[in-house]
């Protein structure tokens, strides 16, 4: 390898207050750090959690090259404006892609949805989203549910949260329109905020647990996490023996 060092990874979450959220992370990190003993792995946030994006890096040797993976499911305002912000100081800080669209994510919503208890096969799906003010994230997200359509071979709606149209209840109500039974596959990544919103807005549909929770981290989210870091390392000219 010529004393040449792998780049870390540092991977930045949204951030939660929701500890359950903050644990399903965190676990998907220390899943990723076991697949790749020879990085360096940290874990650090865009918002409400510490550590915040520059002391994440300031924690890191200076100079040291750096691969930053967005623990995000679509490239908006935090991606494009937050992160480039954050690091454009730092010339050895690569910003790998969002997580998503992927297909790894509809494999992982499927499996998801599969495990609902309480869901009527023939049901219609509608896929929750976070939404955003970024017209490119929402198209993300819409692009994530074809995938999903396609998997499960039935068309799959999308219903946002919030910043977007249309809002989750008045997916659900299209649905359910006609008298279809609705279940809701959850396109968040960890248990929180925006998770409890999904569920209240439902109107009792059934809704399948978000892709991170207590259970042990979707071998292909690790998958995509230690892709997107490989494939970013690997433009930076760093050792690819991974």
């Amino acid at each position: 390898m010529g004393g040449m060092t792998h780049p870390a990874l540092l991977a930045i979450s949204h951030g939660t207050a929701d500890p359950a959220g903050q644990a399903a992370v965190a676990a998907l990190v220390d899943a990723v750090a076991a697949r790749l003993p020879e990085v360096t792995v940290r874990l650090g946030h865009v918002d409400v959690q510490q550590p915040d994006v520059a002391a994440s890096l300031a924690a890191l040797p200076p100079g040291a090259p750096i691969v930053l993976v967005p623990l995000l499911l679509s490239a908006g305002y935090h991606v494009h404006v937050d992160l480039a912000e954050a690091t454009a100081a730092h010339p050895n800080v690569v910003i790998a892609p969002a997580l998503g669209p992927d297909e790894r994510l509809a494999d992982a919503l499927a499996a998801r949805l599969a495990a609902l208890d309480d869901a009527p096969t023939e049901a219609a799906v509608v896929l929750a989203v976070a939404g955003s003010s970024d017209r490119r994230a929402n198209d993300d997200c819409r692009t994530v549910a074809d995938m999903l359509s396609e998997r499960l071979g039935r068309s799959v709606a999308v219903g946002f949260l919030a910043a977007a149209e249309p809002r989750l209840d008045a997916a659900v109500a299209a649905a359910a329109a006609g008298g279809a039974s609705v279940v809701v596959a959850d396109y968040l990544l960890a248990p929180g905020y925006f998770h409890n919103l999904a569920v209240r807005m439902a109107a009792g549909a059934p809704v399948a647990r978000p892709l991170l929770d207590h259970d042990d981290p979707a071998a292909a989210l690790v998958d995509l996490v230690v892709d997107r870091y490989r494939t970013a390392a690997a433009s930076t000219g760093a050792p690819a023996t991974l």
